[in-house]
């Protein structure tokens, strides 16, 4: 259940690719089947995507997905009102993805639609060691353009979060970032994969400075944007750029910088880790929530490492039930 939202409240607003995740456990075998490297991201078409689900164990699980929405979620598991701006198909994946979303507190009023491709799907392939393999359909989210996007979106946000995979168009980005600053909003952006970060490298430093409050990297991603192995270095490039900058160094915690002041936050300890999918997503939410609430860096990354620790401890890109239950006693501590 997601904590009720107030809806007096301006909200946030997700800018991304809505996916249908399609979760599998499958052994490590069943990886040499599948073209591409164990652990990363390869796109695949529609017809490839089905061939690899018809040979899975089992049936996959199935949740709404995508990085930014993967994130406003959680925000709204907190209690936050939330959006989610990204391009779906009209069909039965389309349906079952706003049921979801509604039932994590989310607003379909900026969604959009096309007749040309069905509905985004990810599918996650999870072996026994919690890593994840995924291959990624975007059908209908690689459709979306700067026509789909107004000041009429923005009514009512305060904030607005974008993943970094939006930056493979840069052109609509960059439209996202001028609209949601033009209607009074702060910007934060999660840089996505070092692919991404190599790809826009010349870009990236200017876009940070002119558009973004708040950049979210890993250790990866960072690296590739300074070209430095030190992601302390990275963090203080980062920093320069942006209000806030954050380098996630997975179960050992996180860098995060403001101004001058700088916090190393340490990661939560995990029995088991069964699934990393949307750890980093639902990371970014801890922070966004402590940021936005008005809660000190470290308090913000101590809830923000309580919320990746809970996410790795369960299938799919969020915390169970019972894992929210504690994530929201632990934000009630320091309201």
């Amino acid at each position: 259940m997601a904590m009720a939202a107030d809806c007096t409240r301006p909200r946030i607003l997700g800018v991304g690719s809505p996916m249908m995740d399609l979760l599998a456990r499958v052994p490590e075998a069943f990886l040499q089947e599948v073209p591409g490297a164990k652990g990363g991201m390869e796109w695949v078409e529609p017809a490839q995507m089905d061939a690899i689900i018809a040979r899975l164990p089992e049936p996959p699980h199935r949740a709404p997905g995508g990085s930014a929405a993967n994130t406003v979620c959680a925000l709204g598991r907190l209690g936050m009102p939330v959006a989610l701006l990204g391009k779906m198909g009209r069909d039965a994946e389309a349906d079952a993805y706003k049921e979801a979303f509604a039932l994590l507190g989310g607003s379909s009023a900026c969604f959009k639609y096309t007749d040309e491709r069905p509905t985004g799907r990810c599918l996650s392939l999870i072996t026994p060691d919690g890593e994840r393999t995924m291959r990624t359909d975007l059908g209908a989210a690689m459709l979306i353009g700067t026509g789909d996007v107004t000041a009429v979106d923005f009514e009512g946000c305060r904030h607005v979060h974008i993943e970094g995979y939006g930056l493979y168009n840069p052109e609509f980005v960059m439209h996202v970032l001028k609209t949601a600053k033009a209607c009074g909003c702060t910007a934060s952006l999660d840089l996505g994969s070092f692919e991404v970060v190599r790809g826009v490298r010349d870009l990236l430093p200017g876009l940070l400075r002119d558009y973004v409050d708040i950049v979210f990297a890993n250790e990866d991603e960072a690296r590739a944007f300074c070209e430095e192995a030190d992601p302390e270095r990275a963090l203080a490039l980062l920093s320069e750029c942006c209000a806030v900058a954050t380098v996630k160094l997975g179960a050992q915690g996180a860098w995060i910088q403001a101004g001058n002041e700088r916090v190393r936050v340490a990661g939560v300890p995990v029995a088991t880790v069964v699934d990393t999918t949307g750890a980093g997503d639902c990371w970014a939410a801890g922070l966004l929530f402590g940021h936005i609430t008005g809660r000190t860096l470290e308090e913000s990354g101590k809830l923000a490492s309580l919320i990746g620790a809970e996410t790795v401890s369960c299938l799919g890109a969020s915390p169970d039930n019972e894992g929210w239950r504690r994530i929201r006693d632990a934000a009630s501590e320091n309201p």
